[in-house]
């Protein structure tokens, strides 16, 4: 956000913050979030990588057009599980690195 946003905002009487604060969420809550949201962009990157529509994944994975929306959404009810197996289905070569 640039000195003038932020200026504005503060002069209405609003702060900024970070997501994670706003929300109070822990290290883990937030570790999982951002997980998360890597993970839906990845399924969205790679499956126009390959040429797929949301549609046509959908069908490769036994799934719904909207299902896959929703983990390129990075939506709560998408599973972390079901990330991956769109990644694997889309053909990525899927590697976890711990840090």
């Amino acid at each position: 956000m640039d000195a003038r946003k932020r200026a504005k905002l503060k002069k209405m009487g609003g702060r900024v913050t970070t997501v994670r604060k706003f929300l109070g969420l822990s290290d883990a809550e937030a570790a999982v979030v951002e997980l998360r949201v890597e993970l839906a962009a990845a399924v969205r990157e790679r499956r126009m990588a390959a040429g797929l529509t949301q549609a046509q994944l959908a069908k490769a994975l036994g799934s719904s057009q909207s299902r896959v929306a929703k983990l390129e959404g990075a939506d709560s009810q998408a599973s972390l599980e079901s990330m991956v197996r769109a990644l694997a289905v889309a053909g990525a070569r899927i590697k976890l690195r711990v840090a």
